[in-house]
């Protein structure tokens, strides 16, 4: 066999080492976003801009040195989403913490099979399409900009500046909520008619910096579903309902039982769309790897830039992770009322695991290609897992089972998804990286070591956080959740339909409603994508309905302040410079808030109390509204206005 190489540093320890660091950083925060919000951030291009902002005071450092740092910091990043299905083990009842070895095992198996099964998409998704990768473009011209110039320098400098001012901005204005001088968020109930909604929109930084990010085509779709949630479904289903004294329980309580399924409905007729659109390119691309690997075999010359990991590897590979897969799943199984049919589960699971697995994976990477691995469908694919988990065990068991035997089934099915939602979250990120690879002239082969390497660095983080936000704050729903409970709504809502499915009271109705509603969004979206027009993503439409619009108001707003950002950037002498600015403007929103979320657990689990900063009482909720509003728009306004001057300096 006849390779083509080159002599330059690309995988070293250093490298390894500097990504780890960061990527405790970053898997943090998009542990308490995600649990918060329900949303995480893509962290190729901040870890980019901190790995060469670092690496140029070491000798020898490339550009493809700074690569392999932004990948292994982003794998292990996205791998944080997996806090999407574990909390809902603890929501209900089965856990009563994130045991270390079973938590950090089922994300790290999940994830090392999403390496694998993103390999042979490499070469369907990545060099054989034209999907526009807007984040792997993104991170590429970040590091060809920083490498090798003095000019690629002080943007490297001006841009770690942008993410630190705007980090430590956006968490002492979390830090001023926490005092109840600045209120955190803005809620008022409305009746309507016979029925009644609510408006709400949070203050955080974070919000405003995903809403940056994903753009005004999901942020339209967001709001559209928040008309539909919110302003057409909310106040027909309260009308319906039995009215209560108080408002805010009989909306919410609507809101949980209903609302969320007819979302749950319209994100998973998103993601099975998005299967039908995928399915020529995906096969095409596992027979290009076929046809690679062969090559190998013989003489003919492979580029550096082509040479994955050789399929065989990717088989075995995949064989030999099940063997741990199938010993966490024993440990769930022994000692419960499902031992007795632990080889029947075992083996069905793993079944499951690799065939979902891989239709999943080319899911997440297609859709990360096309509108980027933030805006991917990672939350339908998990609805779409546990329904296809929890249908098995009915066709397996039933569903007039005692309540121990259904719990064990719950349970069962949520760790069977867990490890399948692992493999989509890897996959959703992993073919960015590698778009950036190909830009830059990574070797294949390298990045995908070095994305395995991230996973296991994002299993070590994840569950002490985790532990650590049970502890202190709590998960809405479960015993004991304090006034600060996280919401993790992906979470409630995936153990919900796992509950629901076993339990033979799934909410097919609204599911069903969902599913006609996301029927019609798939048609506006494909007829205004002929038309050349603004799109309409389905998954945006169902988030905008199954989340709470505290959550996804502030992401609309976001994505209108973004959108007038880039106008602004695309007249100016360098607009791609301009463009790059902005993202690392809404990064450091997003960084900022959300370290100081993990590190405010750590003061309310030392102080042992719920609002260990607090300086004002219930009787200042007017005045800390106005002051937080107040503060919030002008601290915004003053940091875009720093960004442009930066810019224009």
């Amino acid at each position: 066999m006849v390779t083509v190489s080159r002599p330059t540093a690309e995988l070293t320890l250093r490298g390894i080492m500097l990504g780890g660091v960061i990527t405790l950083l970053f898997t943090a925060a998009n542990v308490y976003l995600g649990l918060k919000v329900g949303l995480t951030f893509a962290t190729s291009i901040p870890a980019a801009v901190i790995s060469m902002a670092i690496l140029r005071y070491l000798p020898g450092a490339t550009i493809l040195e700074n690569n392999i740092v932004q990948t292994v910091a982003s794998a292990a990043g996205t791998l944080a989403a997996i806090i999407f299905v574990l909390p809902g083990l603890v929501m209900i009842g089965w856990w009563n913490g994130f045991p270390f070895l079973l938590t950090a095992g089922i994300t790290a198996t999940g994830g090392l099979l999403g390496v694998m099964f993103s390999v042979p998409l490499r070469r369907a998704l990545v060099t054989g399409s034209d999907l526009p990768y807007p984040e792997g473009h993104a991170a590429a011209a970040v590091l060809k900009i920083g490498a090798g110039s003095r000019e690629g320098e002080a943007e490297s400098a001006a841009g770690l500046k942008v993410i630190s001012v705007n980090a430590l901005v956006a968490a002492a204005f979390a830090i001023l909520t926490q005092t109840r001088l600045a209120a955190g968020e803005a809620t008022t109930f409305l009746r309507v008619g016979s029925g009644a909604t609510t408006v709400s929109a949070g203050l955080s930084f974070a919000l405003i910096g995903v809403g940056h990010l994903v753009g005004l085509s999901v942020g339209l779709a967001m709001l559209t579903g928040i008309v539909i949630g919110f302003g057409v479904a909310l106040p027909l289903l309260t009308a319906a309902a039995p009215a209560v004294s108080d408002i805010s329980t009989w909306v919410g309580g609507v809101f949980r039982s209903d609302v969320r399924f007819l979302g749950a409905g319209v994100i998973g007729v998103a993601a099975l769309w998005t299967l039908v659109k995928i399915a020529g390119p995906v096969l095409g691309g596992i027979r290009s790897s076929i046809a690679a690997s062969r090559t190998r075999g013989g003489d003919a010359a492979i580029a550096l830039e082509e040479q994955d990991l050789p399929f065989p590897v990717i088989v075995g590979g995949s064989l030999l992770i099940l063997v741990p897969i199938a010993w966490l799943l024993w440990t769930t199984l022994a000692g419960g009322p499902l031992e007795p049919f632990a080889l029947t589960l075992i083996g069905g699971a793993l079944l499951f695991v690799l065939v979902a697995g891989l239709v999943i994976a080319a899911v997440c990477g297609y859709m990360a290609g096309l509108i980027g691995a933030s805006n991917s469908p990672v939350s339908g694919i998990g609805i779409l897992s546990v329904l296809a988990a929890g249908l098995m065990l009915v066709g397996l068991f039933g569903r007039d089972q005692p309540p121990a035997t259904t719990e064990a089934l719950v349970a069962y099915a949520l760790i069977v998804t867990g490890i399948v939602f692992g493999v989509a979250t890897i996959s959703n990120d992993n073919l960015q990286d590698l778009k950036t690879g190909q830009l830059v002239g990574a070797t294949p082969w390298k990045q995908q070591v070095a994305l395995m390497i991230g996973v296991l660095f994002g299993s070590l983080v994840v569950p002490p956080v985790l532990q650590l936000m049970m502890t202190s704050f709590g998960f809405a729903g479960m015993p004991g959740a304090g006034p600060n409970a996280l919401a993790a709504p992906q979470a409630a809502l995936i153990s919900a339909l796992a509950k629901g499915v076993l339990g033979g009271d799934l909410n097919w109705t609204m599911i069903g409603y969902g599913a006609l509603v996301g029927a019609g969004v798939v048609l506006a979206d494909e007829l205004l994508g002929r038309a050349g027009k603004l799109r309409l993503p389905p998954l945006g439409v169902g988030l905008g309905i199954y989340l709470p619009m505290a959550v996804t108001l502030p992401v609309v707003l976001g994505a209108v302040i973004g959108t007038v950002y880039e106008g602004w950037a695309q007249r100016q002498r360098d607009p791609d410079y301009a463009h790059r600015m902005g993202v690392l403007t809404a990064t450091g929103m997003i960084v900022g808030d959300s370290l100081w979320g993990v590190l405010f657990a750590g003061i309310v689990y030392a102080s042992n109390s719920d609002a260990p900063l607090a300086v004002m009482g219930s009787d200042f909720e007017t005045g800390g509204l106005f002051v937080g509003l107040a503060v919030f728009g002008a601290l915004i306004a003053w940091l875009y206005r720093r960004t442009r001057r930066a810019v224009l300096a």
